[in-house]
C-alpha cells in the first residue's frame, strides 16, 4: 500500500496538481519556464535502452487511415520514417485551423519510432511523431505485456510539465495495470515543445494556438494509434488534468473515439480564468482580457463544449483550493457538465491527497469504466513488405 501510494504521487509530481499548489500560494514562473517541480522524479532508461538514434521503423504503415465507425473523421496519412529520412515539406498554407478543436482533411503524420525498452511486466516506446512544421512530439507509448488489443488511455499534463515520468519503470509499471496502453504527450508550448520563438511567449500569451493545436494533437496521436493495428480503438479513454483536461473536453468533442473522460481541475471560461486565475502574471493580464484576444478563443472554450458530451462517461474532479482554477469556474463547470457525469470536490489539497494519492487510486476509475465497455475485434495486422 505504501509503495502504491509512492508511485501515484510519482506520477502526481508530473501533473499540473504540483505547479498547482505552487501557484496557489504565489506568482506564476517566468513564461518560458517548463519545470513543475519535478525534481524527484527520476529521470534515466532501464539499462537495456536502445542507444539513441537506432529506430524499430515496421514497414507497411505508409497507408491512410480512416474510421468507418467515426462519421466526419478527417483522414490522415501516416509514414513511418527510416533512420535519417526527412519529412516532406508543406507547401499549402491553409493547412491547420486554430481557431476550431477539429482537424481539417489531408492533415498528414510522419512518426519515427526512436527507441523501445522493455521492462517487468511492461514495454516502453518513444515515437517521435510530427504532422505540423517545427513541431516533433515525443509520443510515450507504455503497453503492458501479453496482452492482445489492449484499450487506450491517453494522458495529458498540463502547461507546465514533463515527460519524466515515463522514464521510470515503477511509474510505467503503475499506468499499465490491468492491462491498459498508456499514450503520454505534453501540451504545445510545453517542455521540448517550447522552441524558436521569443521567451516572452508562452502557454497563455499564444492560447489560441496552444489550445487547438493541443487538441488536434490528440486527434492525430490517435489516428497514429489507429494506424498501428495494435490497440483496440473502440475503448479508448483520456486523463487530463488543467490544460490537459480542457484539451481532453474539446477533442472528446470533436472525436468519437474518446469513449471515457477523467478531468481533474479543467481551465475554461476564459473571460473569468484570466481574469482570476493565479497563473496569470498580474504585468500580462490586461493585454489577455482584451475583446481581441477573448474573440480568439471562442470556439476554444471548454465550457461550452462540456455540454455536448452526452454520449462519453465522464468524471470531473475539482480541488478548492486550487486557485489556477478560480471558484467562479468550478462553479460554471458544475453547473454545464452533463447529468450523467460523476462529480467529485475535495475540498482541499490534503483530502484529495488523502482519499485519492495515498491509496493510489488516481487512474482506477478510468480503468473501471473502460473495462465495462465490450472490448472490440482484433485488428488484422498488415502484413510486412519484403526487403
Amino acid at each position: 500500500m505504501i509503495k502504491r501510494a509512492i508511485i501515484f504521487s510519482l506520477v502526481i509530481l508530473g501533473l499540473h496538481i504540483s505547479s498547482a499548489l505552487v501557484f496557489g500560494q504565489q506568482t506564476a514562473p517566468a513564461a518560458n519556464s517548463t519545470g513543475n517541480g519535478d525534481t524527484n522524479a527520476p529521470t534515466s532508461m532501464s539499462n537495456d535502452a536502445v542507444e539513441s538514434g537506432q529506430t524499430s521503423s515496421k514497414p507497411g504503415l505508409n497507408i491512410p487511415y480512416e474510421d468507418p465507425n467515426v462519421p466526419n473523421l478527417p483522414g490522415a496519412t501516416v509514414q513511418v520514417l527510416k533512420d535519417g529520412q526527412k519529412p516532406p515539406e508543406r507547401e499549402d498554407e491553409d493547412y491547420e485551423d486554430w481557431s476550431v478543436p477539429t482537424i481539417k482533411a489531408g492533415m498528414r503524420i510522419q512518426a519515427m519510432p526512436l527507441l523501445e525498452t522493455k521492462g517487468d511486466g511492461f514495454s516502453r516506446q518513444l515515437v517521435e511523431a510530427q504532422w505540423r512544421e517545427l513541431d516533433p512530439i515525443d509520443l510515450w507509448i507504455i503497453r503492458p505485456e501479453g496482452i492482445k488489443n489492449p484499450p487506450v488511455i491517453l494522458y495529458m499534463y498540463s502547461y507546465p510539465s514533463t515527460n519524466a515520468i515515463y522514464k521510470n519503470d515503477e511509474a510505467c509499471k503503475f499506468l499499465v495495470q490491468n492491462g491498459f496502453v498508456a499514450v503520454g504527450l505534453v501540451p504545445a508550448l510545453t517542455e521540448h515543445r517550447f522552441h524558436d520563438r521569443p521567451t516572452k511567449e508562452w502557454f497563455v500569451s499564444q492560447m489560441q494556438e496552444a489550445l487547438s493545436t493541443s487538441t488536434h494533437d490528440v486527434q492525430m496521436a490517435l489516428n497514429y494509434l489507429a494506424s498501428t493495428n495494435e490497440f483496440d480503438m473502440t475503448r479508448v479513454g483520456m486523463w487530463g488534468d488543467g490544460a490537459g483536461a480542457s484539451v481532453a473536453i474539446m477533442a472528446a468533442a470533436v472525436d468519437q473515439r474518446i469513449k471515457v473522460l477523467d478531468l481533474l481541475n479543467p481551465w475554461g471560461d476564459w473571460p473569468d480564468w484570466l481574469a482570476k486565475s493565479t497563473l496569470i502574471p498580474e504585468a500580462e493580464r490586461a493585454d489577455y482580457l482584451k475583446p481581441d484576444f477573448l474573440s480568439r478563443l471562442d470556439q476554444l472554450d471548454p465550457v461550452k463544449w462540456l455540454p455536448t458530451l452526452q454520449t462519453q462517461t465522464m468524471r470531473l474532479q475539482l480541488i478548492g483550493t486550487v486557485t489556477v482554477t478560480p471558484p467562479e469556474v468550478r462553479k460554471r463547470e458544475q453547473a454545464v457538465v452533463p447529468v450523467s457525469a460523476t462529480t467529485v470536490y475535495y475540498a482541499d489539497t490534503k483530502t484529495f491527497y488523502g482519499q485519492v494519492a495515498s491509496k493510489g487510486l488516481g487512474f482506477n476509475w478510468i480503468k473501471e469504466q473502460l473495462g465495462k465497455l465490450p472490448p472490440g475485434p482484433i485488428p488484422v495486422q498488415a502484413p510486412e513488405q519484403t526487403k
